[in-house]
This record gives C-alpha cells, structure tokens and sequence, in this order.
C-alpha cells in the first residue's frame, strides 16, 4: 500500500472576507474530491481571509500511480484559477501487508479492549 500526502497553500488575492474565501475554497475542495476520489480538507489558515492550508491524501498500490494522482490534482487546482497555490509540500509512504501500520498507538489501560455492544 502506497499513502500520498500533499500540502498546498493557497492565495486568494481578490478575497475580501473568510465568506469569499470558503466559498472558492469549498469549491477547490468538492471538485478534488470528486474527480480524483481524494480525502481534501482545509487543514490550517481557517481564520486568514486571503490564505488556505489544505491537507490532501490518496492511496494506491503503486508509488508511480500516486504520484501521478497528485500532480494531477495539483495541475487541476492551478487550472481552476481559483487561488493562487504559493507552495506545495508532498509525502509517500510505503506500507507492505505484513506490516503494521503503527504500533506506536497502544494506548495503556486499553489492550483488549472492545465496544460493548460486541461484550453482550
């Protein structure tokens, strides 16, 4: 299993308040998703009337395809010209199936534990 992560950052030169600003932004973030099945949200800058942080990842079995995946929906964000994208920030990470994902998660105080609607 392949992760890709990417982080952009966006301008929005003309935006006069944060509803100006969400609008072009929830407009970026609904047409990524739908065209390239991706999890996109606003990540930071939620507050900044001209700045956007959005967070993107997608998943693949092979590194070429995600990497792909992501150029493709940095090059369609560009195309939209609904923001300026000021910088991008882009990460791959390699899973195989006997791996864990991240055991680092153990929680003390929570091993066995179970919904109780499974305990009944």
């Amino acid at each position: 299993m392949v992760v890709g992560v990417c982080r952009l950052s966006l301008h929005f030169a003309d935006s006069s308040s944060l509803k100006a600003k969400r609008q072009r932004l929830r407009r970026i973030v609904e047409r990524c998703r739908s065209r390239f099945n991706a999890a996109v949200a606003e990540v930071a800058d939620q507050d900044s009337w001209q700045r956007a942080t959005v967070g993107v990842s997608v998943v693949g079995n092979a590194e070429a395809h995600v990497h792909s995946m992501l150029d493709g929906l940095l090059r369609f964000v560009e195309d939209l010209y609904l923001g300026q994208v000021l910088s991008t920030e882009r990460e791959i990470l390699h899973y195989s199936d006997d791996e864990e994902l991240d055991p680092g998660l153990e929680v003390e105080g929570f091993e066995g534990w179970e919904p109780e609607e499974i305990r009944r």
